[in-house]
């Protein structure tokens, strides 16, 4: 597979088969697909993060269906090779099956995606399931899912006792059977990651869920240091660009208001002859 091919489901399951890792990552925007879709990352999902990391919600449920979509097409003009995913919002898919189905198809039809992703196990399997008669792939998520994380407690690891391990296990395997072409498996045991990555057939992609799943998505924010409101465990930084943004926005005001910029390098000229012509008229 070359750069210049697009990634499609066969690519991802051949990858799992093979054993290749699968390298996922968020991004909300043009210049942000761009670049992840110029690192050759495989996947770009347009997260319902996109509430927190660029809309400053304090959670992810905010974020609405139009938001989301007018996101989505911004990230699908700038992504030529990449798989993309968009996220349902709260509440977009739980009410009604048709509507799910509807809204699923927005996803594709206006927002240019190439899949969507919904959050659940068992209750939402037969969601799943009409979603993909429709013609629309679908990524489950499992684990930590966030739009339901005060049902969950908060925003803890889940999985970490025997029952809930083999109930995260059941779920994983009636969204396969549903249709699911890969399942996001967030905040659970590496150990529990491993053997759910092991028992399905489509891959898997780990944030917090150890090394062991098909691939691994991060936040784009998170690992560049541009979301400074928490970091997660499972977070690594691979860039902090936060201070460096910051010192050169603080250098562009402080010339603005010395008159240090624009210098005669960023301005316009005209010749000598244009510019008397200018001052007789400004004179008259």
């Amino acid at each position: 597979m070359t750069v210049s091919t697009k990634v499609s489901i066969l690519d991802l399951q051949r990858k799992k088969e093979e054993r290749q890792p699968i390298s996922m990552l968020t991004a909300y925007d043009y210049p942000g697909a761009l670049l992840a879709d110029e690192a050759g990352i495989d996947l770009i999902l347009v997260g319902d993060s996109l509430a927190m990391t660029v809309l400053g919600h304090p959670n992810t449920v905010s974020v609405t269906m139009d938001e989301m979509l007018h996101h989505c097409k911004a990230v699908a003009r700038g992504t030529k090779r990449a798989f993309t995913v968009g996220d349902m919002p709260f509440m977009s898919y739980q009410v009604e099956r048709g509507e799910a189905v509807r809204n699923a198809g927005r996803f594709l039809k206006e927002g240019n995606m190439d899949s969507i992703k919904l959050e659940g196990g068992r209750e939402v399997a037969d969601t799943v399931r009409a979603i993909v008669a429709a013609g629309i792939p679908v990524m489950g998520h499992i684990g930590l899912t966030p739009q339901s994380a005060t049902k969950l407690g908060g925003f803890k690891v889940q999985g970490k006792s025997a029952e809930a391990a083999r109930r995260l296990l059941e779920d994983a395997l009636l969204l396969e059977e549903a249709g699911c072409f890969a399942i996001v498996l967030e905040a659970i045991p590496a150990a529990v990651g491993r053997v759910v990555s092991q028992k399905l057939t489509i891959p898997t992609i780990g944030i917090g869920a150890g090394p062991d799943c098909d691939g691994q998505v991060l936040v784009f924010h998170d690992i560049l240091g541009l979301f400074d409101r928490f970091t997660p465990r499972f977070v690594k930084r691979y860039a902090d660009l936060r201070q460096p943004i910051l010192e050169a926005l603080q250098t562009y005001r402080r010339e603005v208001e010395a008159r240090e910029f624009p210098t005669p390098a960023h301005s316009f000229t005209i010749d000598e002859a244009e510019m008397q012509l200018l001052n007789e008229r400004m004179s008259e």
